[in-house]
């Protein structure tokens, strides 16, 4: 026989909270929702309040020292999930400030006893509660009354099996010393740094009895819709991608026919790519002409643009293409974000258009529009951002500008190769006065690529691969390479 007790989940409502809460609130809990004012706790509180009511869900939310309640409702009605129709006959509002300053803890207690026994709700809410614990008396005889209060609320608001959240001002409540903490079952800590200009929201679990939540700081926006967090995790492959690293996979074509060669029959399915070079040396035009061969393959491709170069190189075809709903381009237009705001954009967009494609453009760029406090861990983040979308199935081609010279044979950054599964470096050299282009492929895993180097030159049809390269000068020195780029003779 299994005695064992299940705990149910309630799903917060709040895009991606669930993840970091390990699948849900657990129902009948005592929470707290802490954080210093301004950090959103009362938008947190009303968004997943108003996610979990219904007909057979009620809840209770008590306003004590804070704003009134007929001026927070004026706020709150602004975001999208605020529902009016369930205010009055599903959600009840009242106000504690008369019982705290009449008859302190007691009068509290009381009057929330009382309104739990009429309304009977699934859900309550107090907030603030640390304006309750500003009237305790100072000295061992206050912090017995808090404990005492907060014992018997939660003790009597289990009884009535109603999930309970406490909202208060504690700006560091993972280190505080209070007896609300050590009661609750969960703590929710939310948070707000600003960095160089830019203000960044995070929250963590700190605490969540009987479940396995995810630990660390997550960022979170807020917008129109309330919030919306981005966990720090990796998407699990789907079952198209067990089969990534199998050298028979299907191959994905690069609308070239000798870059195709070079890759061993072209890139296998839902790898990534990582195109490197200086600026002018073809990597949009390799990258429109990739999507341009997805779309021919009805592919649909998408276009993540973080710089103009691709939506001002887009030749006529590839702008009918965009014009006929076969490639979409996703401009950006904010600074300060996320690599997991940027990777949820682009999950959001994949999965909304089916995207098989994805061009990146540019490695460089991200990094730059990106919050200040987020590059100083750019490659951790860039390897989730990789790992993340090639789990969808997608093959992906991401454009960088290493910062080496325009005449070095350096193929692309030790600190960033290892981020794809294939690397194509695309690089300029002098002939006979000439400035000329190259381009090698240095890395594809499990696959038996070409070693060429061999020189290229950009036409109205894109790249045409010429013949490999035995000796070229360099750049800036002028003097002959000793020896031949290493030739793959089969």
């Amino acid at each position: 026989m299994n005695d064992k007790v299940v705990l149910g989940k309630l799903p917060t409502g709040v895009p991606g909270l669930d993840t970091l809460l390990g699948g849900g609130l657990t129902e009948f809990s005592f929470n707290v929702i802490a954080g210093a004012p301004g950090s959103c706790k009362t938008t947190l509180a009303h968004q997943i309040m108003f996610s979990l009511v219904g007909q057979h869900r009620k809840a209770l939310f008590f306003t004590v020292i804070g704003e009134p309640p007929l001026k927070m409702l004026r706020y709150q009605q602004q975001y999208s999930f605020f529902d009016i129709d369930k205010v009055g006959s599903m959600i009840r509002y009242v106000n504690l400030s008369d019982d705290l300053k009449n008859d302190g803890f007691s009068g509290v207690l009381s009057r929330i006893l009382n309104e739990v026994a009429d309304f009977q709700p699934s859900l309550i809410f107090v907030d603030s509660f640390k304006s309750v614990v500003h009237t305790a008396k100072s000295g061992n005889e206050g912090i017995a009354d808090i404990q005492q209060f907060v014992q018997t609320l939660g003790i009597q608001l289990a009884t009535w099996e109603a999930t309970t959240f406490l909202i208060g001002e504690y700006p560091n409540a993972e280190s505080e010393a209070s007896p609300i903490f050590t009661v609750a079952d969960g703590l929710i800590s939310l948070s707000q740094s600003l960095h160089e200009n830019y203000v960044v929201r995070k929250i963590r679990i700190v605490k969540m009895r009987g479940q396995a939540h995810l630990d660390g700081l997550h960022t979170f926006r807020i917008n129109d819709d309330g919030l919306r967090v981005y966990p720090r995790v990796l998407q699990p492959s789907r079952s198209e991608q067990s089969t990534r690293m199998d050298v028979k996979a299907p191959r994905v074509t690069m609308g070239n026919t000798e870059l195709d060669a070079m890759l061993c029959g072209g890139l296998p399915r839902g790898y990534s790519l990582l195109v490197a070079g200086p600026s002018g040396s073809g990597k949009t035009v390799l990258a429109t002409t990739f999507l341009a061969e997805g779309a021919k393959n009805g592919e649909h491709g998408l276009i993540a643009s973080l710089e103009r170069s691709i939506a001002q190189a887009m030749t006529s075809p590839l702008a009918e293409l965009v014009r006929s709903g076969q490639i979409t381009v996703m401009e950006n237009r904010s600074l300060g974000l996320s690599v997991e705001e940027v990777v949820d954009n682009l999950l959001h967009a994949i999965d909304m258009h089916q995207t098989k494609r994805l061009v990146i453009d540019s490695l460089s760029t991200l990094e730059l529009v990106i919050a200040p406090e987020f590059r100083h861990n750019f490659l951790e983040a860039m390897y989730r951002m990789v790992a993340n979308l090639t789990a969808r199935g997608v093959t992906v081609l991401i454009t960088t500008e290493p910062a080496a010279q325009y005449g070095e044979t350096k193929f692309v950054s030790s600190d960033k190769a290892f981020l794809t599964d294939a690397v194509i470096a695309l690089r300029f050299f002098e002939s006979d006065g000439d400035l000329k282009r190259m381009i090698m492929v240095p890395k594809v895993r499990g696959c038996v690529h070409s070693t060429e180097i061999r020189q290229f030159t950009i036409t109205d049809d894109g790249l045409v691969i010429g013949n490999t390269l035995r000796g070229y000068q360099n750049l800036f020195s002028g003097e002959a390479t000793k020896k031949p780029p290493v030739v793959d003779e089969k």
